[in-house]
């Protein structure tokens, strides 16, 4: 079995070969473990630094595209390389590579499709008090999107199967983490969650740059990728409220035009009838949207057999 341990990089020629000079050569149950760095358009010495540390396969993207697709393209590579299990981590030593063989264990006996590494975000002393709480709410909120039990949404420490890469698609320009746990749970994969232990770094987070900014970019990506994947249920329940909401000025004009007659009350109305239309017609968009969804999901079929038929050609010796 084939095991490639994934590195997305971007400017990380200070902190990569320490990374690549931690992880495993070998590991139980695996014939074979190999290394790829995907250089998200780095302006330093990443690409050289990765060479000189062993590295055994880049990936260099033409310029700088972000985490999200630097993950993605990383998942092509290791797929086309023959790839059995994929293993993603942090350039900055953020995860400790000692957890590498708890991480898979999960999936060497057949028990996950996908395990996430949990770094106990709620007491983690890397973090400020705001940003713990922040990721504990996060966690929760993406948790209950997916119908998974995800302590830790957002760690990038995480194994796939080589079905669950076939499967996992990526449309965010932020970050890969939320998306593809959403994507995760509409497709029924078995996701597992494992305690790991996180180094503390010496640079900030690229993705948190403040935390309006942080709180902005995940609900947009749990928003969309939440109504991508279940868009009736959301504009169900939209239109649902708008109606519900209408229906108040609506009863309150009944009410009035018989126990208070000659008194004008047409606002009300007039609320109650734009509201129910609002209302009616975002019911129909749901429709349409779950329509859309329909296509959709041809797609990732089509785009899972292109891939499978990728998989199966032979592994390239060089990406």
């Amino acid at each position: 079995m084939k095991l490639i341990i994934q590195i997305p990089c971007y400017n990380e020629a200070d902190h990569l070969p320490a990374t690549l000079k931690l992880l495993p050569r070998q590991l139980e149950g695996f014939d074979c473990i190999e290394t790829l760095v995907i250089d998200d358009g780095s302006t330093d010495r990443t690409v050289e630094a990765a060479r000189e540390a062993g590295a055994n396969h880049i990936v260099r993207l033409g310029k700088h595209e972000g985490l999200a697709r630097a993950f993605s393209a990383g998942l092509s590579a290791c797929l086309r390389l023959g790839a059995d299990v994929i293993l993603n981590t942090d350039a900055d030593n953020q995860y400790d590579a000692a957890d590498i063989p708890r991480l898979l264990e999960p999936i060497r006996n057949g028990t996950a499709d996908i395990v996430i590494g949990d770094r106990g975000v709620a007491t983690l002393p890397a973090f400020s008090p705001v940003k713990r709480r922040l990721q504990v709410w996060g966690s929760r909120v993406v948790s209950r999107a997916a119908g998974l039990d995800v302590p830790d949404a957002t760690s990038g420490f995480r194994a796939l199967t080589r079905e669950a890469a076939l499967h996992t698609f990526t449309a965010s320009e932020y970050s890969y983490t939320l998306e593809t746990l959403i994507q995760a749970g509409t497709h029924h994969l078995n996701v597992v969650s494992i305690p790991i232990r996180a180094n503390r770094t010496d640079r900030p987070s690229r993705l948190m740059r403040s935390i309006g900014d942080y709180l902005v970019n995940s609900g947009v990506t749990i928003l969309r990728s939440y109504t991508m994947y279940r868009p009736l249920r959301v504009f169900f329940t939209i239109g649902s409220i708008l109606i519900l909401l209408g229906l108040v000025p609506m009863i309150r004009f009944l009410v009035l035009y018989f126990t208070q007659p000659g008194r004008s009350n047409i606002q009300s109305l007039l609320l109650g009838a734009v509201l129910i239309i609002v209302g009616f017609q975002t019911l129909l968009i749901g429709l349409l949207a779950d329509l859309i969804r329909f296509n959709r999901k041809i797609l990732e079929e089509i785009l899972y057999r292109i891939r499978r038929a990728d998989v199966e050609k032979p592994p390239e010796d060089e990406v």
